[in-house]
């Protein structure tokens, strides 16, 4: 198929997968490397069954010197650790079965240290809290099966008060204008939880795609 080749096209010499029309050179000066686009990627290539068409082992070993001091995951080597990277790193590993290379206390207790007195979540310290989050740090803890170590309650209450009461939808946090994105997010969030298990599919934290869909494509991941 065109798209896996195009797919596996896109390894630069470092190993790290790049922006789609970026062209990397040997010294790296003309692209854009950045640890979503390895998520992105090795996402595409499994539900496609195709991550033969890349160097796994030189993927994940690029992902790996990605890691910092605290248990996280920065955009590229020496980038400071943000939960939305973390998501990306640790759902790259859970795809390709390299778990063994994070360590869940660490980075668990990195990432439950993001809710705040709100009951909300931020992307790092000293950072206001937003819905996003509720999808980036609970789909983290859920690979490493430390989701319990947040005040689920108090997250929860935090994902309702950012609806729209009279038009629908969720925003990034109480009063702001709703939009597709924050409310995506925030129904995963739910998902993740437990909350309202009668009204809400059970959602994979890797792929952010119902369990029964990935069941019938026949796609597994790794958890702890």
């Amino acid at each position: 198929m065109i798209i896996t080749q195009r797919l596996g096209s896109q390894m630069s010499p470092s190993y790290g997968l790049p922006r789609f029309g970026d062209h990397c050179t040997l010294n790296q000066t003309k692209c854009e490397i950045d640890t979503r686009f390895s998520f992105c990627a090795v996402a595409c290539l499994a539900l496609l069954k195709r991550l033969d068409v890349i160097n796994v082992d030189k993927a994940v070993e690029y992902v790996v010197s990605c890691k910092n001091f605290d248990g996280g995951f920065g955009v590229r080597p020496g980038s400071e650790s943000h939960s939305g990277q973390i998501y990306c790193c640790v759902g790259m590993l859970a795809i390709t079965n390299s778990l063994h290379h994070v360590d869940p206390d660490l980075l668990g207790w990195w990432l439950c240290e993001r809710q705040l007195p709100s009951g909300g979540l931020n992307g790092r310290p000293e950072k206001l809290p937003d819905v996003c989050y509720s999808w980036w740090v609970l789909a983290s803890l859920k690979v490493m099966g430390r989701i319990h170590w947040i005040d689920k309650s108090k997250l929860e209450r935090f994902i309702l008060a950012c609806q729209d009461e009279e038009t629908g939808g969720i925003a990034d946090r109480p009063g702001d204008i709703v939009d597709p994105f924050h409310t995506l997010f925030g129904v995963a969030g739910l998902s993740l939880l437990g909350s309202y298990k009668n009204q809400l599919k059970a959602v994979n934290p890797v792929f952010c795609m119902p369990e029964e869909t990935l069941t019938r494509l026949g796609v597994r991941t790794q958890l702890l």
